[in-house]
């Protein structure tokens, strides 16, 4: 069996790697740039607008899982070329190969489209797999955190320095390691009656999400520090996310587009949404998985 993967170089990519690597399960996967040589992966060179190289992506392959997306970008274009133009070729290149099982890794902000224009770039993409014809899964994940993240990277830093600005104080939120995630992807592989044609949104088991406070105090908690948490109105994270921009300019992580969905109060997976139990459920503690993020990014010189 050979799996097609997209954003195999990216955060969730590569501990989707790292868990076929260990299952012994060959991958082909897309790159843009030259990559080192790694047992069990084929790297193919392109990336989502080529559609030759997507079709030799999936060629022979037992089925799809794309992963590849655009989190931040400067405009709506951007998101729409990344995550809804991108995910088309992706299908139509399956298509055209005649590969069948799709597993579409979306976002829980797909359920919000109205707050963010990445939202709604990943709703589009939602409704393009649907109607795809194709045997399709989609897994909206939470806030996903472990080695290698550069996005909750920015709350490990913050949480060294002692004061951690969070979003409004009623809000809550699921999180979820990497490494359930990819073992997620891998487990949904062969499809079948009650994965097929699903939408799911899995988490760390933690009933009713995290607070923003709690997952402040906990990040503080894996840092070895007690940090200061002061919650912000919408208004104030906007104030933020254009002295980011300002500051860091296209590398800024605060964006405004990002601040319309952090404010909102619930992004808690719906319980009705949950993977099934004997399928998949997660393994790492979220605690003992923030720790081990925290000594990762110091081992690697990140903090």
């Amino acid at each position: 069996m050979t799996l097609a993967v997209t954003g195999a170089t990216g955060f969730v990519g590569q501990a989707l790697l790292d868990a076929a690597q260990r299952a012994g399960v060959p991958l082909r996967a897309l790159t843009r740039r030259e990559q080192h040589r790694r047992d069990g992966v084929e790297w193919v060179a392109g990336d989502l607008s080529t559609q030759g190289q997507l079709r030799e992506l999936v060629r022979g392959a037992e089925a799809v899982i794309h992963v590849a997306g655009v989190v931040n970008a400067p405009n709506p274009a951007g998101f729409e070329v990344g995550n809804v133009t991108g995910t088309l070729n992706v299908i139509e290149a399956a298509l055209a190969e005649g590969v069948q099982r799709f597993v579409h890794v979306s976002s829980l902000s797909a359920r919000e489209p109205g707050l963010s224009v990445y939202g709604a770039s990943k709703a589009r993409a939602e409704k393009l797999v649907r109607a795809s014809g194709l045997d399709w899964t989609i897994v909206r994940p939470p806030a996903i955190f472990g080695p290698r993240d550069t996005e909750m990277f920015e709350m490990f830093r913050l949480a060294r320095w002692g004061v951690m600005p969070m979003p409004p104080r009623d809000g809550r939120s699921s999180l979820i390691h990497v490494d359930d995630l990819a073992r997620l992807l891998s487990a949904l592989v062969p499809g079948g009656e009650g994965i097929s044609h699903r939408v799911f949104e899995p988490d760390d088991g933690k009933p009713g999400g995290w607070s923003h406070y709690e997952l402040a105090r906990a990040i503080g908690w894996a840092m070895g520090r007690r940090p200061r948490v002061l919650h912000l109105s919408k208004g104030a994270l906007e104030r933020v996310a254009r002295a980011d921009r300002f500051v860091r300019r296209h590398r800024a992580k605060l964006t405004l587009d990002r601040v319309g969905y952090m404010s909102h109060p619930d992004w808690v997976v719906s319980k009705g949404a949950l993977p099934p139990a004997d399928l998949w459920t997660p393994q790492v503690p979220t605690r003992d998985g923030l720790k081990a993020t925290a000594k990762w990014y110091r081992d690697n010189r990140w903090l």
